[in-house]
């Protein structure tokens, strides 16, 4: 349970994270107590802050990101919520104030915990600056969100006429210099 203003700074930077990720993906948000995208299905559902799911017809999980204030880098969180994300089969970025960015990583090493990315933020009046400070070397294999379909067959021409087929960039075996044709000799009758 955080303090009501850091709840409410909590919430503003959880918002400023959805318009920003407004672009690639489709966000979902879990400000405060509300529970408004699952990751998973009940009762092993779990709510992180902010849930990126693809643009796409298919709205698959693309990653999950979790922001934390300066009462809430502790052990207990650690063991709570970022374990449980980062087993997720997506990427886990974690956004803590500029101030506890060595605390956050020494609760991952210590508790193994695999996050792809650790940004830290901090507030400049009205303004919110991020900075990535550690990315993960492990990345967790990403859902791919279109599947490729295959390519279609070559059209035909209309008048009929076979098509020469285009030479290829790949390497091969040069070809052998074709031989002059002998003439054949006339039969004799």
């Amino acid at each position: 349970m955080r303090p009501v203003r850091e709840q409410l700074e909590h919430d503003r930077l959880i918002r400023l994270l959805q318009a920003k990720f407004k672009r690639k993906f489709d966000p979902g948000i879990n400000p405060g107590a509300e529970q408004n995208a699952p990751v998973g299905v009940a009762p092993a559902a779990v709510f992180p802050d902010l849930v990126l799911y693809s643009l796409e017809r298919g709205r698959r999980l693309q990653g999950v990101i979790e922001v934390e204030t300066g009462e809430s880098v502790n052990h207990l969180e650690a063991l709570a919520q970022w374990t449980h994300l980062a087993k997720l089969r997506v990427p886990f970025h974690l956004y803590v104030p500029a101030g506890m960015v060595d605390v956050a990583r020494r609760l991952c090493e210590d508790n193994q915990i695999v996050v792809t990315e650790i940004w830290s933020y901090h507030t400049l009046g009205d303004q919110v600056r991020f900075a990535l400070v550690h990315r993960s070397r492990e990345v967790p294999p990403v859902r791919t969100a279109a599947v490729k379909k295959p390519a279609a067959p070559p059209s035909k021409p209309k008048n009929g006429a076979a098509t020469k087929a285009k030479p290829t960039a790949t390497k091969s075996k040069p070809r052998p210099k074709p031989q002059p044709k002998k003439k054949p000799k006339p039969k004799k009758k």
